[in-house]
């Protein structure tokens, strides 16, 4: 679904056209071939596309972190300050070879869940991929409508099928980009698997997954990427470490506001609904058929009338 439509804007062309080369990759994560993934009350991930649907869609809580000592554990610094150079991959597969991890999930020790702001976070997904290449352009014009910030996950494939409109998202003040990783892959460094795509297999296979895409994000906007969220946003802990020696943040979510572009309109109306002080809300922006911007037309101005305040993750969160 491309941005042929769109006029891009000028100054960004001859940079994106050096990205005419990247390949397409294989998964079909945000696909609408198949049936996608529902996420459950444990786990709450986005969709993939990838598996059979095994029973009704039941819209799973809110989710708190673990712990409050987790919590303060996550939004500790990130490492190097984005001010200097990420150090180079011999470096980082120096430092991080032989360690072996010890957990796997959507609240690993590290990521950030939740921030400590008086503001809610909206951040939104856009996957790439075969069928995820989409945008839901009534969503970001209810956001333009309403004047509510938002950070925006953009995956490399993403990017490559939509260098025009990439480049009005990354001129337009009310958004921030962010780097939903190169191929779309659960970051692990032994290939472990989430929603049936399997990982990145090894140290450098993760570093590649985030630094591939952190330097089209950089030659696009300018700007050094601070947040990273992996595909499936699955991570362990041994790649968190290495997302936080490489200057990002690894950001996930309490609130899972579209279930991976799965949740009719009500259903998102209803659980971005939810959203308070602190509170960092995970949805997509790439599936246009779906029912997230349906349910934020509904509840983005309720939340707005209670006095619900929004920004983006650099503004409640400090690298």
């Amino acid at each position: 679904m491309g941005d042929s439509k769109r006029r891009p804007l000028a100054g960004r062309r001859s940079v994106l056209l050096g990205m005419a080369g990247l390949a397409s990759a294989a998964l079909s994560a945000c696909a609408n071939s198949g049936s996608p993934t529902v996420p459950t009350a444990s786990g709450a991930g986005p969709a993939t596309g990838n598996a059979p649907v095994t029973g009704p869609a039941t819209p799973p809580p809110s989710i708190a972190a673990k712990s409050s000592e987790q919590a303060a554990a996550a939004l500790a610094p990130a490492g190097p300050s984005t001010a200097q150079a990420a150090p180079g991959k011999e470096q980082v597969l120096a430092e991080f070879a032989g360690r072996n991890p010890k957990e796997w999930g959507l609240h690993v020790t590290g990521v950030v869940n939740r921030s400590a702001s008086a503001k809610v976070a909206l951040t939104f997904d856009a996957c790439g991929g075969h069928g995820g290449t989409g945008c839901d352009h009534t969503l970001l014009q209810t956001l333009r409508r309403l004047n509510v910030p938002a950070t925006l996950f953009v995956n490399s494939r993403w990017i490559h099928a939509n260098p025009g409109l990439s480049a009005e998202l990354a001129a337009d003040p009310l958004f921030e980009l962010a780097n939903h990783g190169t191929a779309h892959l659960p970051l692990s460094v032994n290939g472990k698997s989430a929603y049936g795509i399997q990982g990145t297999a090894s140290v450098a296979a993760a570093y590649d997954e985030v630094m591939g895409n952190q330097q089209i994000l950089q030659e696009l906007t300018g700007k050094v990427a601070q947040f990273f969220r992996p595909g499936t946003a699955f991570y362990d802990d041994v790649a968190v470490d290495m997302t936080r020696r490489l200057g990002m943040l690894p950001v996930n979510f309490t609130v899972n506001g579209d279930g991976g572009a799965t949740y009719s309109a009500a259903t998102v109306a209803a659980e971005v609904g939810r959203a308070a002080a602190g509170d960092i809300v995970i949805s997509h922006f790439n599936r246009p058929a779906a029912g997230t911007a349906g349910g934020y037309a509904r509840a983005l101005p309720r939340l707005l009338d209670h006095g619900v305040a929004f920004g983006r993750l650099g503004d409640v969160l400090t690298p």
